[in-house]
């Protein structure tokens, strides 16, 4: 019978995001239909609470965040890191102002259509999570969706840029 220490780590790895990508489409069949039109509302505060998980993540690893290149990778790494090896994504470096996420595969869609769990309701998930990690790990920085799977494209980009932030005399910059 083989032990814990016998099964290789990456396999652990691939089982446990496994599970974690599951999650969500479980809470959601389980819960919409009792809690109803708020149950986005709260779901979308347990996403945002994960940017703290995903700070934590960016600090443990000392991984840089400085510019939209840097942030763009270093939310990869936490994406990846969260959603498991089914998580594929490749990153356009624009400028050291703007970068772009471009999400080839995702397990979170996937894990909905298995269980027969809304798609359009994952991306309020994803969203929440990446527009608050973004600001919180550089404050300088948003993000924003320009494309979604969740929402029937092929892929998600996600563009990281300087955040338009009013001066502190309350003008904007021009």
């Amino acid at each position: 019978m083989p032990d814990l220490k016998s099964i290789p780590d990456v396999m652990k790895w691939r089982l446990a995001a496994k599970l974690a990508a599951h999650l969500p489409a479980l809470y959601d069949s389980a819960y919409r239909r009792v809690v109803g039109e708020k149950y986005d509302e709260i779901e979308q505060e347990i996403w945002m609470a994960l940017s703290n998980m995903a700070l934590d993540i960016v600090c443990d690893l000392s991984l840089p965040t400085s510019n939209a290149g840097e942030l763009a990778d270093s939310l990869r790494i936490v994406m990846t890191i969260f959603f498991g090896p089914d998580y594929n994504s490749e990153i356009l470096k624009i400028s050291q102002e703007g970068a772009v996420v471009l999400v080839k595969r995702c397990p979170l869609p996937s894990r909905n259509l298995e269980i027969g769990a809304e798609d359009p309701a994952t991306f309020h998930k994803c969203m929440a999570l990446t527009l608050t990690t973004i600001p919180r790990l550089n404050k300088k920085y948003s993000a924003r969706f320009v494309r979604t799977m969740c929402t029937g494209d092929r892929q998600c980009e996600i563009k990281i840029e300087e955040a338009n932030l009013p001066e502190k005399d309350g003008s904007k910059k021009k």
